[in-house]
């Protein structure tokens, strides 16, 4: 039997949610499954992801073949890297200790890189509220007086040519 880790679709029309799931590649989309690992909600930015890393991990390693968006969320939360660190110590290329260290600073070192992001759009979404309003309204007032001056200006120039 072939195990897919996949997306299981859940919410209305155009508001997708979605479970990571462990299920038969024959069975359809949103059918019968045989454990869900997490969540990923796609409409928050950055995406909402919670999986349950050890589970994940475990399938894996009994040879559960990921689609190509849950490798991209399993890749986004380590759980890959993880695996190949694990991999390393079976072959014996370092031990379990330094395995951990490893995935520790580099997870730490992915919460900043995250936290950032947060930073950068919550700051561009207040500066996108904040702005347009300041400068529609500074846009107005300057350019106000110079269109009546333009307007004013206009006619009284075509008068002096049909004068003449």
């Amino acid at each position: 039997m072939a195990v897919k880790m996949r997306l299981q679709r859940h919410g209305s029309k155009k508001r997708p949610f979605y479970f990571i799931v462990i299920a038969d590649a024959r069975s359809p989309r949103d059918g019968k499954f045989i454990q869900k690992l997490g969540s990923y909600n796609p409409l928050t930015v950055p995406a909402t992801i919670q999986i349950d890393r050890q589970k994940a991990l475990d399938w894996l390693q009994k040879g559960a073949q990921p689609t190509d968006t849950v490798r991209r969320i399993l890749s986004f939360k380590g759980v890959l890297y993880l695996k190949h660190l694990l991999r390393g110590v079976g072959l014996g290329l370092f031990d379990e200790a330094s395995a951990m260290e490893k995935f520790t600073m580099w997870s730490s070192e992915h919460d900043v890189h995250i936290s950032k992001r947060q930073g950068a759009h919550k700051k561009a979404r207040m500066d996108r509220r904040d702005v347009p309003i300041v400068k529609k309204v500074a846009a107005a007032v300057v350019q106000e007086p110079t269109l009546v001056a333009e307007v004013t200006e206009a006619p009284a120039q075509e008068e002096t040519k049909t004068e003449e």
